[in-house]
């Protein structure tokens, strides 16, 4: 990350961004602050989140956005110490349960719900009562390239994300034109929750990939911060699609056989 994100206008605002420490999310938080937005942070590990707003020059609370009471208290952080909240990044979730929906707990299925829809509903609302209604601003939800179809084991996952992307456009529509409210869906990244994919066969699934690599935390950021600027003024209720092209691989796969009259 550099400081050329500041071409994007985001000195003198505020931005709130879930499971900031590690991954995705504590990408995003890093280009918001190299765009100059005041950062305020949120996650489980308290000492994680000490650090990462330590070295943000920002503001962190520790804690689960299941819980009900973590949006107000985080959405309060933010406008206590900067006055404004302009900015907010849906950014933590669960993948459990993984397996066969047969076999899922329906408490840990509700719990996926939970943090994957409910927590970015609470913290809308939390945010459009506390500033957003009478300033205006951009949330950005992290949705998945999954959401689109179905893959073995991730049934609780693609389902609460499906519902995150309907809440997005549901949402846009309701909080314009003040508010605008976009989802990016990633492919695979190379992150801790989803090391269980790539790791065992990295090569193999960058080869598979038209763009050759699977996705850096970065490459997300990236969209993200766009996403929350004024270059995107006139987008809301949009996914933007952060996957290296698999949803398009096929074709290139079609493309390696020789065909007759070529």
């Amino acid at each position: 990350m550099t400081s050329s994100y500041g071409q994007y206008g985001l000195r003198g605002r505020a931005a709130a961004v879930t499971g900031a420490t590690r991954g995705i999310g504590r990408a995003v938080a890093r280009a918001l602050a190299d765009a100059g937005a005041r950062v305020c942070v949120s996650a489980r590990d308290p000492d994680e989140v000490r650090r990462t707003a330590e070295e943000l020059d920002g503001v962190g609370l520790a804690g689960s956005v299941a819980d009900p009471g973590h949006p107000e208290a985080l959405t309060g952080l933010c406008l206590r110490t900067f006055g404004r909240l302009d900015v907010l990044v849906n950014n933590a979730a669960t993948n459990r349960p993984y397996g066969p929906l047969m076999a899922a707990d329906p408490d840990v299925w509700r719990e996926a719900f939970t943090v994957n829809v409910e927590a970015p509903l609470r913290l809308v609302q939390c945010a459009w009562h506390g500033w957003m209604r009478e300033h205006g601003g951009a949330v950005v939800n992290v949705c998945t390239e999954g959401a689109g179809h179905v893959g073995p084991g991730v049934g609780a996952y693609g389902t609460s994300k499906a519902a995150l992307l309907h809440l997005t456009q549901q949402l846009a529509g309701e909080l314009g034109p003040g508010v605008r409210v976009n989802s990016v869906s990633p492919g695979l990244v190379r992150t801790e929750m989803a090391r269980f994919v790539w790791e065992p066969g990295e090569e193999e699934v960058a080869a598979g990939l038209p763009l050759g690599r699977i996705g850096e935390p970065r490459d997300v950021a990236r969209a993200v911060l766009w996403l929350c600027s004024d270059e995107a003024e006139w987008i809301t209720g949009a996914d933007l699609l952060v996957d290296g092209g698999t949803r398009v691989r096929a074709a290139g796969t079609a493309s390696r056989y020789h065909l007759p009259g070529a």
